[in-house]
């Protein structure tokens, strides 16, 4: 029987890179996959034509992988084919106008003033400025660091640490900028993109901003090719890639991750173990009784947001769509509080349509044309609570076509080209998530520091995916993956014998 030095449990992000990670470092990996292709939540769905990405569509922080490719000893530029996007999304509330932000700070300026007056343009740019200084700060002792602190936080940033307003809300914060209340909504939806609610997520999240105006990236064969990339990557290095292979259980001897169970009945065999899954699933026991210790579940109260992610392909009028659109919904606060406290759908949702047509150098898609089309709506995470969730979604992706009517925009939808996937069909996907896209929600200024740690409490077993830290995002992902794999290396070469030795003065060392 083969004994690799690492198996991997899940094919998303955290461990595609992990298995990279690992590979370029000359250790035997296996990768074990339950789904018919890897990529995780990063998936593509056959709708009408062709496919759809139906999962994240924002790529951003293209470093992360630039650097992921080049420590194996490859190219990322060779593996993947990507377009950098001008126009980082257009949003609208209704059909009085929009309002483009750019990759350029001072195109997106322009627009604003255009929008909101010269005042606000002004407010754009202090904003931005903010933005970059939270970022700047907070690269190295939070998102490369394999176990970050508030006590170390505060030692490393020392009276620097004020800056990212460690007790402030993005819904506060945003506010101390701009008068217009629809720019406090448009920046204030960043705290989506960790699955958290703008009233409650910490001011930290301004730095989203930065990331963007640093560059959002076009993937050529959309967000799946990013995935079948990084497979071939890890195969090229030798890593073994199973798809198909349900795991039953992580196997603890002694103590210590010895391999993976599964649900046929084999035994993958492995001296070390890296899970890329919801990491609520450890602490629920569905990998195993012996592995509930490596994690604690998220209380479904603290989850993060929940989606309808909604593929579809059909004709569209009116409105100019890009390849990002956001469709404000008239009532924010009821928007969160129908989804965070009350467990229900919002009644007047904001949509984000990723038009997949549109971008990469094509021809502008004519009025009344089918095109390809992901729309993403907020939703509870309550799919393991709630059996009555399938009905309800379908009323909401009827009020989801009416906010688009009001903002300009008609959809003529075709059931035979159409699929929703709610909060239960995602808990069915991602066991132990409840649906919710991100584990816990980013909701106090600790929230952060609770996600757990890349390495558990059983030796031999450490933890990747959006769950874990450093949190969620396709480049945050990619960075779990990296942290576990420089984790579990480090531990592997403190475990190596040494040959003792006497140094002068007598002293026996290791």
């Amino acid at each position: 029987m083969t004994a690799y030095d690492v198996a991997i449990l899940g094919g998303g992000v955290g461990g595609l890179s992990s298995a990279l990670s690992l590979a370029g470092q000359g250790l035997s990996v296996t990768l074990i996959e339950a789904h018919d292709e890897v990529g995780g939540k990063m998936r593509a769905l056959p709708v009408g034509s062709g496919h759809i990405d139906a999962g994240p569509t924002v790529f951003t922080m293209r470093w992360v992988f630039e650097e992921l490719f080049g420590e194996a000893g490859l190219s990322f530029d060779d593996a993947v084919e990507l377009q950098r996007a001008d126009i980082l999304a257009r949003h609208a509330w209704d059909e009085t106008g929009h309002v483009d932000l750019y990759a350029d700070a001072e195109a997106s300026a322009d627009a604003i003033g255009n929008f909101c007056g010269a005042q606000e343009a002004r407010a754009f740019r202090a904003f931005a400025q903010e933005a970059r200084t939270m970022y700047e700060l907070l690269e190295k002792p939070f998102l490369r660091s394999a176990k970050p602190s508030p006590l170390g936080m505060t030692a490393s940033l020392g009276p620097k640490g004020f800056a990212v307003r460690p007790f402030s809300t993005l819904w506060r914060a945003i506010g101390g900028h701009f008068s217009d209340p629809r720019l406090v909504q448009l920046f204030g939806r960043y705290s989506t993109y960790t699955g958290a609610s703008p009233y409650l997520a910490p001011a930290t999240l301004m730095l989203i901003a930065h990331v963007e105006m640093d560059g959002v990236w076009l993937v050529k064969g959309g967000m799946r090719g990013l995935a079948l990339a990084l497979r071939k990557a890890c195969e090229r290095l030798g890593v073994q890639v199973r798809t198909g292979c349900p795991v039953e259980s992580i196997a603890i001897e002694n103590g210590r991750a010895a391999g993976l169970t599964l649900q046929t009945g084999e035994r993958v065999t492995a001296r070390n173990v890296v899970a890329n899954c919801d990491a609520s699933a450890l602490g629920l026991g569905l990998l195993g009784g012996e592995a509930r210790r490596a994690a604690k579940p998220v209380k479904p109260a603290e989850r993060s947001l929940s989606a309808i992610a909604w593929t579809l392909e059909a004709p569209t009028n009116g409105f100019p769509l890009e390849h990002h659109s956001v469709f404000f919904g008239t009532d924010y606060p009821e928007e969160f509080d129908a989804t965070f406290r009350r467990g229900q759908f919002p009644g007047d949702p904001t949509v984000y349509i990723c038009a997949q047509d549109r971008g990469h150098g094509a021809d502008a898609v004519a009025d009344g044309a089918p095109e390809r089309m992901l729309m993403v709506i907020n939703a509870p995470p309550t799919g393991d609570m709630d059996p009555t969730l399938d009905e309800e979604m379908m009323q909401c992706t009827e009020r989801a076509l009416t906010r688009l009517l009001a903002c300009g925009l008609t959809v003529k939808v075709n059931p035979e080209a159409s699929l929703a996937t709610g909060p239960t069909a995602l808990n069915q996907l991602f066991p132990g998530s409840g649906g919710a896209l991100y584990g816990r929600a980013n909701h106090s200024p600790f929230a952060s520091f609770k996600r757990p740690d890349n390495r558990t409490a059983i030796p031999g077993l450490y933890l990747a995916g959006g769950s874990v830290h450093p949190g969620p995002g396709v480049p945050m992902a990619a960075l779990s993956g990296r942290l576990a794999a420089a984790q579990l290396l480090a531990d592997r070469a403190s475990m190596r014998p040494r040959r003792q030795t006497v140094t002068v003065g007598g002293t026996l060392t290791a």
